[in-house]
């Protein structure tokens, strides 16, 4: 009998208590709801600096309204705050439970990546919106300005690529055309002193050139005999020698005919 009072017990205390949990997050969210009320309001009067505070409070007060988190997204959309209002929508998209709050939350992060020029997201945003409610014809229409959009912007970073690809291309064929260029005159400025340097003599000299240096006196004075070499003088006395000789020889053959007696007319070797 006390095991079963003692379990009594316990299963009161925790209905009772489960039942304040449950009376705490009603007040909860109906405070929540009274502050996101309130901002709309604000919003309309376009005191979207109050209408934050509100907004703030109600999130505050319930951490899972998905309403507070989505306005609180949307007004900052209105005020110009794109990243703050794209970081809460997401946020709203995360928590929210039912199709419908999905379907809104992602239809406007949608909006928000467009006015960003992050239409290939924007595309998946819009998607995403669709798979929640498929009968919006409103986010079928951005959906298709997205997809064009993204195509568009796909074929000028296609055409951004092409155009580096060709001015890498032009500034390579450049360089090494310079570098060529540089390289011929180089070995043309080398050939040339090649030649230059074959022109002259070991003196450095041309070699066509002659030194006239002494040209009068060779003119001037009688040329030299060089070392083994007979002056003319020398040469006439001994044609006058060999012709004496040659003449004596020519008497004794003569001489030697008369008598009958055969000479050699050869030389030995």
């Amino acid at each position: 009998m006390k095991h079963i009072i003692l379990i009594l017990i316990t299963l009161t205390a925790t209905f009772s208590f489960s039942q304040e949990k449950d009376k705490e997050a009603l007040l909860a969210a109906k405070k929540a709801n009274n502050y996101v009320y309130e901002a709309n309001n604000l919003i309309n009067e376009k005191d979207f600096v109050s209408a934050e505070k509100e907004y703030r409070k109600a999130i505050s007060e319930q951490a899972t309204s998905v309403a507070g988190i989505y306005n609180l997204g949307s007004s900052y959309i209105k005020k110009g705050n794109l990243e703050e209002a794209l970081y809460r929508l997401d946020q709203a998209a995360k928590i929210a439970t039912s199709k419908e709050e999905k379907h809104k939350a992602y239809h406007n992060i949608g909006n928000v990546l467009m006015e960003n020029k992050k239409c290939q997201e924007a595309v998946e945003a819009y998607k995403n919106a669709l798979r929640n409610d498929p009968t919006d014809e409103e986010t079928r229409y951005n959906l298709g300005l997205a997809k064009i959009c993204a195509e568009q912007q796909k074929d000028n970073q296609d055409d951004k690529k092409d155009d580096k690809d060709n001015k890498d291309k032009k500034d390579q064929d450049k360089k090494e055309g310079d570098d060529k260029k540089e390289q011929d005159q180089k070995d043309q400025g080398d050939q040339d002193q090649k030649e230059g340097d074959d022109k002259k003599d070991d003196k450095g000299k041309p070699k066509d050139e002659k030194d006239d240096k002494g040209k009068g006196d060779e003119k001037q004075q009688p040329q030299q005999p060089r070392p083994g070499q007979m002056s003319p003088q020398q040469v006439k006395s001994l044609l006058e020698a060999m012709n004496n000789q040659e003449q004596k020889v020519q008497e004794k053959v003569n001489a030697e005919k008369q008598k009958g007696i055969k000479v050699k007319t050869e030389k030995d070797w």
